[in-house]
């Protein structure tokens, strides 16, 4: 076992309707754990099934999420709208984490350059933490592509905050495949404040062996979203090869229970598994032949961890770009078999199939895999009093 550290982190994270990025968060704070950091996860939103601590001291603040994808008022634990007293009492509890907790170092995800939502209490918590005796280092921590189209008034204001209050802000990407400025105009303004982790991958212990073997897995994150393509994937399954192979579906924690019901029907007769979680998905992709699923960043790093082959089928529309632009990369690359929207038919995924199937398995060894690990070692250069770029 690693000696204990006195250096204590305390990692926000906030999530309002999808998860993967909280798993990234975690995927992070057990490498920390493991380096010897003291961490505190401060958990902005609903709990999530089946998440473990990781050896964290995981603080769940009063709750908030969004109504829906196109519904983005913030709701309390009750289901409705929050009220001012509601997130008055949520910035509380912050500050108060934060005196109790007394960090070296407060890591944000997302924020500024997401959740804006958040200003409400981040905002005050920032100002607080700068006033410190013993001011903590604090930094952002972003996936490799942020979300594009924003107004350039939004974009002024993430500098602006980045300016006052952040020390740095960690890139969970590899900046030959993706850099920043891809998707943030003004990132020579904050150049100097950047650290690039690689991307942020799972853990294979290939001495651990998964309960059940799957040749083809379909996932759909949590479930909000993807449901066309799992309804695709499994009316594709008899017109291709891979028709007697050993399938297995998961829907995700969060798809409602009368749709994950109607795939039973679809997969009934076949080799086919339907699960809503796997609580090791890496582990099982790196046995499996092919994965069809969506192109979200914790989905990727499952795949470069894996090595299966690939049909990623990004989400996107005129607001949320960042899983086809991660697509279109990859494929560019020969990385995986991409297919758009209007390809999320049986036809055209069997075809797809098809197509990847023909070709070997993809070599990941060209990009940078390693981003918790990275991360732990720039906490502790940036700790220590060194830099790191």
């Amino acid at each position: 076992m690693p000696s204990r550290s006195t250096h204590r982190v305390l990692f926000y994270v906030q999530h309002l309707l999808g998860v993967g990025h909280v798993f990234r968060t975690m995927r992070i704070v057990e490498r920390l754990v493991a380096t010897g950091f003291d961490v505190t996860v401060a958990h902005g939103g609903e709990k999530i099934p089946d998440m473990v601590s990781r050896g964290a001291d995981i603080r769940y603040l009063p709750s908030l999420r969004w109504a829906a994808a196109d519904d983005t008022r913030l709701l309390g634990a009750d289901g409705r709208p929050a009220s001012e007293a509601y997130k008055d009492m949520r910035r509380d509890a912050l500050l108060q984490l934060l005196r109790n907790t007394r960090p070296d170092i407060i890591i944000t995800e997302a924020f500024p350059f997401g959740r804006r939502q958040m200003h409400f209490e981040l905002l005050p918590f920032f100002e607080t933490a700068s006033t410190l005796a013993q001011r903590p280092i604090i930094l952002a921590s972003i996936r490799d592509i942020l979300q594009e189209g924003n107004k350039p008034s939004k974009d002024l204001q993430t500098v602006d905050i980045i300016e006052q209050f952040f020390d740095g802000v960690l890139v969970h990407g590899d900046a030959r495949l993706t850099p920043l400025e891809t998707t943030f105009p003004l990132v020579d303004t904050i150049r100097d404040k950047l650290h690039y982790t690689g991307i942020v991958t799972p853990r294979i212990n290939p001495d651990n062996e998964p309960e059940q073997h799957f040749d083809v897995v379909v996932t759909a994150g949590g479930g909000m979203l993807g449901r066309e393509l799992i309804r695709a994937a499994l009316l594709a399954r008899e017109h291709t090869d891979l028709k007697d192979a050993r399938w297995c579906v998961c829907a995700g924690p969060y798809m409602a229970r009368e749709e994950f019901n109607a795939l039973g029907n679809l997969a009934a007769g076949g080799n086919v598994t339907l699960r809503t979680f796997l609580p090791d998905l890496p582990a099982v992709l790196s046995k499996a032949e092919l994965s069809i699923s969506l192109a979200g960043y914790n989905t990727v790093a499952d795949l470069m961890a894996a090595g299966c082959r690939a049909i990623i089928a990004p989400q996107w529309n005129d607001k949320e770009t960042e899983q086809l632009r991660r697509a279109e990369l990859l494929s560019q690359r020969g990385l995986v078999e991409m297919i758009g929207h209007e390809e999320k038919t049986p036809e055209m995924l069997a075809n797809a199939i098809r197509r990847v199937m023909a070709k070997p398995a993809p070599d990941w060894r060209s990009i940078e895999t390693d981003g918790a690990a990275r991360t732990a070692e720039i906490l502790s250069r940036l700790i220590s009093g060194g830099g790191d770029q």
